[in-house]
């Protein structure tokens, strides 16, 4: 049975694919095929058409793979994206296979692999990144496509245990309250009035680098006094900066009440940023308009808030923290406020309980250390 369907390339136009049962091999084994990038239904239906006489007449040969990295590239342009993934997914996917998975397996062949090969692979993941399992599940998913095209009979990586990375143990720095507000206080005195609203929002709410950056003015609701996260700035093909929608079963899809101070500041930034941008040939009266840009009025890029900071974190000898770590900060400020774990997973949008749980742990442990100080402070000791 012939099956056609269409799909669209990153160029933004629509191909035609096609899978279709050719009969049986001479090993009594099915045969089914799967190509694409016709521009025209008619051209996949020609080929599928050829391919069936080739087989009726024992002229078919069909395609090996000799390498894992063969494989891969195959099932990355036959099965992976077969679904809708995003741009962004799909760039972080091809990372991990470019800088750790192929460089370990691409050059070996696929019907050599063996288990212990995958053990070696696997153990040296974990030594050097956090996402060893992620890469793990991908290669498996390599391996099952192989199955799937018979080109192997199992799968290699089924069995591989991911172990613990021992080696990397992250650290969870953060500010404390005054030192959160010396470096607010530093921030105001920048020269370019957009740091300190940028760094204010960030700290008081805890949202995500790029969150901040993906903000438009219609996002927030100075009546009911909330803002609502449902995009990111992000990174697609060739480094290009774009806006992605959050999936709304995803917990980084949240509304975040704002306190009187955050609202205030972001009114007064909108009445400087119309100021400011209308000097510069900008209208910024829109809804659309983004809360923070460059002076073109377009995307700012990430790396230009990790300069800032560092910039004036220097020049005022504070405590250095990175701009993420301004998500700690919140968190740490609304644990000794007395919050609850569950409700700053849900204010910072924490994929699970496990993620807020790691900074939960620091923090008290930190705390835990102070009490110890206190009572032996108290008890003259």
């Amino acid at each position: 049975m012939l099956q056609i369907k269409t799909y669209k390339k990153q160029d933004g136009n629509t191909y035609y694919k096609f899978q279709t049962y050719l009969g049986i091999d001479s090993s009594g084994k099915p045969v089914r095929v799967r190509k694409s990038g016709f521009k025209t239904k008619t051209e996949a239906k020609q080929a599928a058409l050829e391919l069936k006489i080739q087989f009726e007449k024992n002229e078919y040969v069909k395609p090996t793979f000799d390498t894992f990295q063969d494989v891969y590239e195959a099932w990355l342009q036959y099965d992976y994206l077969k679904d809708e993934i995003k741009e962004s997914t799909l760039v972080k996917t091809e990372r991990l296979f470019k800088l750790h998975i192929l460089k370990d397996l691409g050059n070996l062949r696929i019907a050599k692999i063996t288990k212990r090969d995958c053990d070696r692979a696997v153990e040296n993941w974990s030594k050097k990144h956090s996402k060893a399992k992620t890469m793990a599940n991908y290669a498996k998913r390599v391996f099952d496509y192989a199955i799937d095209e018979q080109l192997i009979t199992s799968n290699p990586m089924e069995r591989v245990k991911v172990p613990k990375n021992r080696n990397v143990k992250r650290e969870v720095a953060y500010y404390e309250k005054e030192e959160l507000l010396e470096f607010l206080d530093s921030a105001k005195k920048e020269q370019n009035p957009i740091w300190y609203p940028l760094f204010y929002l960030l700290a008081f709410t805890g949202m995500r680098k790029g969150e901040a950056l993906a903000l438009q003015w219609k996002d927030i609701d100075f009546m009911n006094q909330h803002l609502t996260v449902s995009k990111t700035l992000t990174r697609g093909k060739n480094s290009r900066l774009y806006i992605e929608d959050s999936p709304k079963t995803q917990a980084g899809n949240r509304d975040i009440p704002l306190d009187p101070s955050v609202l205030s500041i972001l009114k007064q930034w909108r009445k400087d940023q119309r100021e400011m941008y209308i000097k510069l040939g900008h209208n910024t009266l829109n809804d659309s308009q983004l809360l923070f840009t460059n002076l073109n009025n377009d995307f700012m890029q990430p790396p230009a808030l990790t300069k800032a900071m560092d910039r004036i974190v220097k020049k005022n000898n504070l405590k250095r923290i990175t701009v993420h770590q301004l998500r700690h900060t919140h968190a740490s400020l609304l644990f000794n406020a007395g919050v609850s774990i569950k409700e700053v997973q849900q204010r910072l949008g924490h994929s699970s309980y496990e993620v807020t749980m790691n900074v939960y742990t620091h923090v008290t442990q930190d705390k835990q250390e102070e009490t110890v100080d206190k009572f032996a402070h108290y008890m003259n000791l």
